[in-house]
């Protein structure tokens, strides 16, 4: 049975919320990490390579379950992948507080409670969140309100900084994670609470077919794509490796530019709330990206209403975001403080733009039926390598060569290949005029 259309609205609305909600803890598991690494390698011993090991198994099992989300998502809505997000994210901070420090079993039990906990609770909500968003809203709608779901990853990043820096100081990591365990389940579970069913499933259509013109039919896709065929495409393809050569970069800024700025930079005197200054800066992504978000939004759906054509104006989105990153990374690279101070405000545009647009691209070419699957098979490969890869990486050169230095250029080259394979992407389907 159809909903009115003031249902409709609130249900997208409420999406949005949901979404919000899911993307805080998303990605305040990744801002968290970086801010607790040094007291994490401090407390256990370990090394660099050692403690960032427990991220790559995360982000492992976070592309596997990401895989199987979608498909939830489809049949089910982004309810039950909220529910169980809660759950698992709790245990990945709860149970791994208690390990204890300076025992011989502690690194294994870290592997397995960080890394799969955390995975599983992590890998329900990327792409519950996109694709939800990405069903309830098209065209010229889509990129305001993901702009809006995507401000609670900035928030993330700034308000938990904020939070567990001063708790990381006076009661150590262990402490910290306790508390960013009951944060993660309270907000997941409000999130399960307001998340509404998809439009597909309760006779509603999505928000924005009207604000494109006829032309574009490619926004309106008359047929339902299957994953096989999904996947015998080279948009598809272009996509997915655009993506994760992106992600690959960005996980390896944001995971271990705390540590370039305090061991290369020697950024270590305290400075913003008794924060040390590494800190601060590092914070300057979320507080920039807090308005990156919504403003790129509305740039990519103006875009969209200036070119007449969805599809075109996501490609070229995607074109421009890693060359923010790349800009980004080379400010950072020069150790001066403002030119800094500047490259982590482009890195914040070009986290604002490259999910979003991925899967906006996704979505102009395989409609929203099947997109649950789609994009959930995609993420897997996606965050399967991308995050594991870069994050790892970018711990073992530094282990490798003694500076972080080493670890950015790294970042840097994946962001180029990303704009290669960005500009690769066809800007019309075979059989579409």
């Amino acid at each position: 049975m159809a909903i009115s259309k003031e249902t409709a609205k609130k249900y997208g609305t409420c999406t949005v919320i949901a979404a919000w909600l899911a993307v805080f803890c998303l990605f305040g598991y990744r801002s968290s990490f970086s801010i607790m690494q040094t007291s994490l390698v401090d407390g256990m011993g370990w090394t660099s390579t050692q403690a960032s090991l427990g991220y790559c198994f995360m982000m492992t099992f976070y592309a596997i379950t990401a895989f199987f989300s979608g498909s939830l998502i489809d049949k089910r809505g982004t309810k039950p992948t909220y529910i169980i997000g809660a759950i698992c994210c709790f245990l990945g901070f709860f149970l791994t507080s208690f390990i204890p420090e300076g025992v011989s079993w502690s690194f294994p039990v870290y592997l397995l409670s960080y890394g799969v906990f955390a995975g599983v609770g992590t890998g329900m909500l990327w792409v519950s969140s996109t694709i939800s968003c990405r069903k309830w809203y098209v065209g010229a709608s889509y990129g305001s309100k993901w702009g809006l779901a995507f401000m609670g990853a900035p928030m993330a990043q700034l308000l938990l900084t904020i939070v567990v820096s001063p708790v990381l100081k006076n009661a150590g990591w262990s402490m910290g994670m306790k508390l960013l365990s009951v944060i993660m389940a309270v907000m997941l579970l409000i999130a399960a609470a307001v998340a509404k069913p998809m439009p597909d499933k309760i006779g509603a259509q999505p928000f924005g077919l009207d604000s494109l013109p006829k032309k574009d039919e490619s926004a309106k896709p008359a047929r339902t794509w299957t994953v096989g065929e999904a996947f015998k495409t080279r948009a598809l393809w272009c996509d997915i490796f655009a993506f994760m050569f992106a992600v690959m970069g960005e996980f390896l800024i944001w995971s271990q530019v705390v540590r370039f700025f305090t061991i290369d930079l020697g950024w270590t005197q305290e400075s913003l709330f008794g924060m040390p200054l590494a800190n601060v800066v590092y914070m300057l992504i979320g507080f920039a990206g807090i308005f990156a978000m919504p403003i790129t939004g509305k740039i990519s759906d103006a875009l969209v209403v200036k070119m007449g054509v969805e599809r075109p104006a996501r490609r070229l989105m995607l074109v421009i975001s890693p060359l923010f990153g790349i800009a980004g990374v080379l400010c950072a690279l020069t150790g001066n403080f403002p030119i800094v101070c500047l490259g982590m405000v482009l890195l914040s545009v070009y986290w604002g733009i490259e999910p979003g647009g991925a899967a906006g691209y996704a979505g102009t070419v395989f409609g929203g039926a099947s997109l649950g699957r789609i994009w959930g098979l995609s993420t897997l490969i996606i965050m399967g390598i991308g995050p594991s890869f870069g994050t790892f990486m970018g711990a073992f050169l530094f282990d490798m060569t003694g500076t972080y230095t080493t670890s950015l250029y790294f970042g840097l080259g994946a962001y180029i290949v990303s704009t290669i394979f960005a500009i690769l992407l066809p800007k019309k389907m075979k059989g579409e005029e």
